[in-house]
């Protein structure tokens, strides 16, 4: 009687779709774990199709997908690859959103809206994912909307250690850029030991979206001004508080983000705006040709890889925040 091949115990597999490669490929070295070959096609009428060319049965596969635009494509093909694996028989199935979808969408404000980042929990969940894992949610609620682990990762290490490196010798004001950021800027000041402004926007009641004036409540004459947020997507918000901040007599006004979206007009804005430097990490895609000559970015790989390899060795995430999370 011929004897059975057992397959091999549990094992750690990487999986990454077509959206932001690079990351995965950096993620994978960094883990001395090589991405499984896979084959993503996306047909005329726009339908994807996904095969991995290795067996994936036992394994706990974490799937490593950014959101970029166009985010509907990205979604549905990292839905895809999970019903794959799920098919296959993977043990374990982790998501890997480095920015999570529709986060921004995390509450009704009106009647008859939907609640979309919630859908996308739910979506991932049917297609067979265990696990979550993101970095700086836009809603910290976000991580309940999921029937399962959050890994929820902060960003914040990784930029304040840049900033501390280069403007120690300046004092630092950090900035939230209006009212919903406080609570993320209170997190720098902390980090940093440093004072915190806010710049107030006031609008007009007479006038449809449109901001009247910029008031800034704090001191930031003659220091380095450090505005926080999660995300630049247009920057339009995040240039009208660096022009607020230099009309109340900053010195330096630095942008620190997590998320670089960068749609629309955000190249020419940034690039015509007060800011010194725009320091974003590689959550996302930033095209070569955006041409932002002050924008640095910094690589998020390091931390999602420590973070993986501590969900797959049955150990600590927040151990790599010190305790936070």
């Amino acid at each position: 009687m011929t004897g059975l091949t057992k397959p091999r115990e549990n094992h750690l597999m990487l999986f990454t779709g077509r959206a932001h490669p690079a990351l995965a490929q950096e993620i994978a070295a960094l883990l001395n774990v090589e991405l499984t070959p896979t084959r993503s096609v996306t047909y005329a009428n726009s339908e994807i199709y996904v095969r991995f060319e290795e067996s994936v049965r036992g394994s706990h596969a974490f799937v490593i997908q950014s959101h970029p635009a166009p985010v509907n494509e990205w979604l549905m093909e990292q839905l895809i690859m999970i019903d794959a694996l799920k098919r296959a028989s993977a043990d374990r199935i982790t998501v890997v959103a480095p920015f999570y979808p529709y986060a921004r969408q995390d509450k009704k404000h009106l009647g008859r809206e939907p609640i979309s980042a919630r859908l996308i929990a739910d979506l991932f969940a049917t297609a067979g994912a265990h696990r979550l894992m993101s970095v700086d949610l836009h809603a910290a609620q976000i991580q309940g909307f999921f029937d399962g682990p959050v890994d929820h990762l902060w960003a914040l290490p990784v930029l304040a250690d840049y900033v501390t490196e280069k403007y120690a010798e300046d004092e630092l004001v950090v900035v939230s850029p209006d009212a919903g950021r406080v609570r993320l800027a209170d997190q720098w000041t902390d980090r940093l030991d440093s004072s915190l402004a806010i710049v107030h926007k006031r609008r007009d009641p007479n006038m449809a979206n449109t901001v009247a004036v910029q008031e800034v409540v704090g001191d930031v004459e003659g220091k380095v001004c450090l505005l926080v947020d999660d995300m630049i997507d247009t920057a339009g918000t995040i240039c009208q508080a660096a022009d607020a901040l230099k009309a109340r007599g900053a010195k330096t006004v630095v942008a620190a983000a997590t998320h670089a979206i960068l749609s629309g007009p955000a190249a020419q804005r940034l690039n015509d705006s007060a800011f010194e430097e725009v320091i974003v990490t590689n959550t996302l895609p930033i095209p070569d040709d955006l041409g932002i000559e002050k924008l640095t970015v910094l690589s998020i790989a390091p931390l999602i890889a420590a973070a993986i390899r501590e969900i797959f060795e049955d150990g600590s995430v927040t151990s790599l925040f010190n305790g936070h999370s």
